[in-house]
């Protein structure tokens, strides 16, 4: 029986001798983000500060809190979201010229295998995944916009830009006084249950918590209205990756580096901007409920989650085209060649640190040590693992399942013919 990992574990799967390198590094560069911006949902509830109050009190917590948001916040999954769909043209491409009559089925049982993964992953472990998200607006776009027009997905994403005003004023024509308070009172149950469950419970009661807590997430009108806002927004950037991948910009790097420069700046000034904005609008407008200043509070935050985005997207992009660079960003590129082993790697560590099963943190570590024990674990776990694994094999075991279930037994059949060779 062949080793899942030990070769490429399908006859479509990317050499690495083929890999664009720009590519993992900004796969690493959004895992070492999300981590970042998931540590608050590892060590305290979702449902936390309904009421509009500080959860961590200390000036230094309050400050490192405002700095996340202004500059991870929305950054790094929607990168994710970006490269997705740069990996969908790319990927979809290669199965049509190797197998047309095949490859939207191929595809398919890809996302559907990446879909049961997510499921798990919400279901058992922890409720954050976006893994769902990126295969269910995956599968949308390859039954229903895998064949539209640029226009057609330019004016996508200029709806999906346009979503936050508009949802924001039916907001405020929708929620009274009373809808409010009804929408706090069921944050502040669900934060009493989570902190009983994941604070003082055991590992199964850690998963009946989780299975409450998507079914309230996917069963309630109020939270279903949420999620839409959150599926527009990763739609919208999985549609700029589209179009990126159909013009072949990661290809043309080289030639289009003059308009990468200039986008740079612009990119940082709106981001900075806006994120201040909506960073100063939400700290002093705390109460619950909506308002217009939220609203604008709103637009800035969704046109700083996408200014930054592509701030940091350009900044690798040209650092990546040094000699020098490239050898800066090594550790980003490992942690990027196994993204999916990662993120759940991710899970899996704060599991074992927040959970009352594991070492009991719940509630004890605040924004300020958060970031730092991001760091610690991205640079000194996670990267140090990848190196390691990338010596010894071409894939992520993760990667390697996934392949395997997507391929099958051509999976199998390439890698007998690999080793062969």
């Amino acid at each position: 029986m062949p080793s899942l990992t030990s070769r490429p574990a399908n006859p479509t799967s990317l050499p690495v001798t083929e890999r664009l390198p720009v590519l993992d590094i900004l796969r690493g560069f959004a895992l070492m983000g999300i981590l970042i911006m998931n540590m608050p949902g590892f060590s305290a509830s979702f449902f936390v500060e309904a009421d509009g109050s500080h959860l961590w009190k200390d000036p230094i917590d309050q400050l490192a809190e405002q700095a996340r948001e202004a500059l991870f916040s929305g950054k790094f999954n929607s990168m994710f979201s970006l490269l997705f769909g740069i990996g969908f043209t790319i990927q979809f491409a290669r199965m049509q010229a190797r197998d047309p009559a095949s490859a939207t089925s191929l595809y398919l049982r890809r996302l559907v295998a990446l879909l049961f993964f997510g499921v798990v992953h919400a279901c058992i472990f922890w409720p954050g995944d976006v893994l769902h998200t990126y295969a269910l607006l995956g599968i949308v776009l390859v039954l229903g916009l895998r064949r539209a027009s640029d226009r057609t997905l330019v004016g996508l994403i200029v709806a999906a830009l346009l979503y936050p005003a508009v949802n924001g004023l039916v907001r405020l024509a929708v929620f009274t006084k009373e809808l409010t308070a009804e929408r706090v009172r069921i944050a502040q149950a669900f934060e009493a249950s989570n902190n009983t469950a994941f604070g003082g419970g055991s590992f199964v009661d850690m998963v009946r918590e989780n299975l409450r807590i998507m079914a309230h997430f996917y069963t309630d009108a109020i939270n279903l209205w949420g999620n839409l806002g959150w599926y527009v927004m990763l739609g919208m950037t999985m549609l700029i990756g589209v179009l990126a991948g159909r013009r072949r910009w990661v290809q043309r790097i080289p030639e289009l580096l003059p308009q990468i420069r200039r986008l740079t700046w612009w990119a940082l000034g709106i981001g900075l901007v806006c994120g201040v904005a909506f960073t100063v609008i939400f700290e002093l407008n705390r109460e619950p409920g909506p308002s217009p200043i939220k609203v604008l509070g709103s637009v800035c935050y969704s046109l700083s989650r996408l200014a930054l985005m592509i701030f940091y997207v350009l900044v690798i992009v040209r650092l990546s085209q040094s000699a020098a660079g490239r050898r800066w960003m090594a550790p980003w590129e490992a942690a990027g060649r196994l993204p999916l082993t990662n993120y759940l790697m991710q899970t899996a560590i704060c599991l074992v640190l927040f959970q009352h099963w594991g070492f009991g943190w719940w509630l004890q570590v605040g924004p300020a040590l958060g970031l730092v024990l991001s760091l610690v674990i991205f640079f000194a776990i996670q990267v140090p693992w990848s190196l390691w694994w990338l010596k010894r094999h071409e894939r992520g075991p993760m990667e390697a399942l996934w392949a395997r279930l997507t391929y099958g037994g051509a999976g199998r059949g390439g890698v007998k013919q690999a080793r062969a060779a």
